[in-house]
């Protein structure tokens, strides 16, 4: 017969565990690809919205990690270093019609470690853009700095294709962009359970 401590200590055993990571300011989102002539990198810096992401194992034995939170950032921020590709990255992405890009975070194949050095970690995340929305399975870099620190840095390659957007051309279709982008997103957290 089990003991109505014994039954405490078990159901707290098996309570989920919970961290929270508060975004802190600096974070930014890159967006790199190419035409047919050249590259580009446009870049959203300093993203500084106080958002939470919420972590969550459910069981001591599961090795998937339950991530909630997103981040929505302006795509009229974007800046490419060049007044007419940062106006053709604007209008592509709808900007004026859909203002905001979102990343929901989804989960992370196992907790981190947070060490000083970068673990490589999968997740999935929901990317919506234009009023498409994507779930879409990102690698990421993970490590913690001497300042405690989080960094969550998150790489994919995507297709304007797969946000049913169609790459910009110039002068008569003679420069043509690739369809194909990499994404990769630099979030600083604290962790608010110290």
């Amino acid at each position: 017969m089990i003991s109505l401590s014994g039954l405490f200590s078990l159901s707290f055993l098996d309570a989920p565990k919970v961290t929270r990571w508060v975004i802190s300011k600096n974070g930014s989102l890159q967006v790199k690809g190419s035409t047919n002539v050249n590259t580009f990198s446009c870049v959203i810096s300093n993203y500084a919205t106080p958002d939470t992401i919420t972590v969550v194992k459910i069981k001591p034995s599961d090795t998937s990690i339950s991530l909630n939170g997103e981040i929505g950032l302006n795509v009229q921020n974007f800046d490419c270093h060049h007044p007419m590709m940062t106006a053709d990255l604007r209008k592509t992405l709808k900007a004026k019609e859909f203002p905001k890009l979102y990343i929901r975070f989804i989960n992370l194949s196992r907790l981190p470690v947070l060490l000083t050095h970068h673990e490589l970690i999968k997740g999935w995340v929901e990317i919506e853009l234009a009023n498409k929305t994507k779930l879409i399975q990102v690698d990421y870099k993970i490590y913690k700095d001497a300042q405690q620190i989080i960094h969550l840095i998150g790489n994919r390659n995507v297709n304007f294709t797969d946000f049913n957007l169609v790459p910009p051309r110039k002068l008569g279709g003679m420069i043509q962009t690739n369809n194909l982008l990499n994404i990769e997103f630099h979030l600083q957290l604290k962790n608010l359970n110290y």
